[in-house]
């Protein structure tokens, strides 16, 4: 899995990220089948490491997606994280911003989704948005997008340092795979709900957003919240990435079982 994680200050060429790899599997319906029985392994160890978690209330952690439409957010959070109990696990999503959150700065309403201690977050979509998209369309100046990259990296080490771990991850598909999985959508009745003409215009600037995605995972993977771009062509495979990262990033959080309460002795107690 570090294959894909942006080393801190490393320059990012997102044209030298294959978006159809598939590491040691196999790209056929046995590598497809393989990956999924991994995957599968991994979601149902994230119940108990979500149990402890909570159980321990003392972290956090959030997971960041982000991607080209289409790339697979909703779907990622819809396979992956369905070994969580919703109960601890909130999804918060950040679009154009109302007219009451335009009165204060734009991490004001990020902030207030942040996941409480015990919680796992996931954001689809977030405070990316408000640099990649003003960045692409010109609506602010280049002065102001540095500012903001900057902000990005003092809030995030802000939330990492009163015990939120940020997962941050860049869902990498191809053109001609977005060409795909647009034209699934409008032609599926069940999908259509999804399209909207506004995505063929963001479509047209595919190579503002691939320059503007660069500049922002070259300036924000930092050590205590680095970006891992994740080949997400084939959807078997972005889900096995994914879900072994946020294993892994659990796993490290080193969350063991809470003691059971003192002066109580299990042995003696019955129950009537």
């Amino acid at each position: 899995m570090s294959d894909y994680r942006i080393k801190p200050g490393c320059p990012v060429a997102l044209k030298e990220c294959d978006p159809d790899d598939t590491g040691r599997y196999k790209k056929n319906e046995e590598g497809k089948a393989t990956a999924k029985s991994t995957a599968d392994g991994l979601i149902a160890k994230l119940d108990q490491l979500q149990e402890r978690l909570y159980a321990n209330g003392n972290q956090a952690l959030l997971i960041v997606l982000q991607g080209m439409d289409t790339s697979g957010k909703d779907g990622t959070i819809k396979n992956v994280m369905s070994g969580v109990n919703p109960q601890g696990c909130r999804v918060a999503s950040f679009k154009a911003p109302s007219e009451k959150e335009l009165g204060y700065d734009f991490l004001w309403r990020v902030h207030q989704e942040v996941p409480p201690k015990g919680y796992i977050g996931i954001f689809n979509r977030s405070h990316y948005e408000d640099v990649l998209i003003t960045h692409v369309h010109r609506w602010v100046s280049d002065k102001v997008i540095t500012r903001r990259l900057d902000q990005i990296n003092e809030f995030e080490e802000m939330l990492s340092e009163n015990g939120t771990v940020l997962l941050k991850l860049f869902l990498h598909i191809s053109k001609d795979e977005q060409k795909e999985r647009l034209t699934e959508r409008i032609r599926d009745p069940e999908k259509r709900w999804k399209f909207s003409e506004g995505d063929l215009e963001e479509r047209k600037l595919w190579a503002e957003y691939m320059k503007a995605f660069e500049g922002v995972l070259s300036a924000t993977s930092t050590l205590h919240a680095p970006w891992h771009v994740i080949p997400a062509n084939r959807k078997w495979y972005r889900n096995l990435v994914v879900a072994q990262l946020v294993v892994q990033m659990l796993t490290s959080m080193n969350l063991s079982t809470p003691p059971a309460p003192k002066g109580v002795n299990f042995h003696k107690l019955k129950i009537v």
